[in-house]
């Protein structure tokens, strides 16, 4: 028998700005990880499989679709706008009462993983845990960084040289419970054969040990 599984489209107001996304919750779910992408489609490859393997550990997830006529407008979109997008998203899982008292977790990729850990640092114990995916964490800021109290959990793929150097200058600047993994083989979309499966399994081990963490 299948896992029950509750589907909510959803819309979230930053702002000026309105964003819809999609809440997943599995029967008794435990916490709720947000996808914070910077492309505007957090449900791409690989992260739709990720966020399934989440779910079937009872993790809810919240894909966020940033406004994709902001996007187009602005196609260098800065990190301090996704920063405060991101921040809505979280406040809008506090006031939402199925999601009100979970642990929340951050999935992030691209400029989003800057984003994600300035709203880590910035709220403290309210975010139990984090998983970055290659991403640019350099343009979060050392400053940033060293604040972060959420264990974070760093992947890089083998192959992509620039979010290696990125990613273990960031592990170093961390000041929380951390670790950082290498996937061999692994690009910079982490969509190689293999490659997701590895990430999920990472993802789901972070998550799951984070989420009890925050009960006790």
């Amino acid at each position: 028998m299948g896992l029950s599984m509750y589907c909510e489209r959803v819309s979230i107001q930053a702002e000026h700005v309105n964003m819809e996304g999609a809440l997943w919750l599995p029967e008794a779910h435990i916490g709720v990880v947000l996808f914070a992408a910077e492309a505007g489609n957090a449900k791409a490859p690989p992260n739709d499989y990720i966020s399934s393997v989440l779910r079937s550990a009872h993790i809810g997830t919240l894909w966020l679709d940033l406004p994709a006529a902001w996007l187009k407008k602005k196609a260098n979109i800065d990190v301090g706008v996704l920063t405060l997008w991101l921040d809505a998203a979280c406040n809008w899982l506090r006031e939402y009462g199925a999601t009100s008292e979970l642990p929340i977790g951050l999935s992030c990729t691209g400029k989003g993983t800057a984003a994600a850990l300035q709203v880590a640092a910035t709220r403290g114990k309210d975010i139990a845990m984090i998983v970055v995916r290659g991403g640019r964490p350099d343009l979060a800021g050392h400053g940033t960084l060293s604040r972060i109290t959420a264990p974070t959990l760093l992947i890089a793929g083998g192959l992509d040289e620039d979010a290696l150097g990125m990613n273990r200058s960031a592990y170093v600047a961390l000041r929380c419970e951390k670790r950082f993994e290498v996937i061999p083989g692994a690009t910079h979309n982490f969509d190689d054969p293999g490659s997701p499966e590895v990430v999920a399994r990472l993802a789901r081990g972070w998550f799951l040990q984070h989420v009890y963490a925050a009960y006790l």
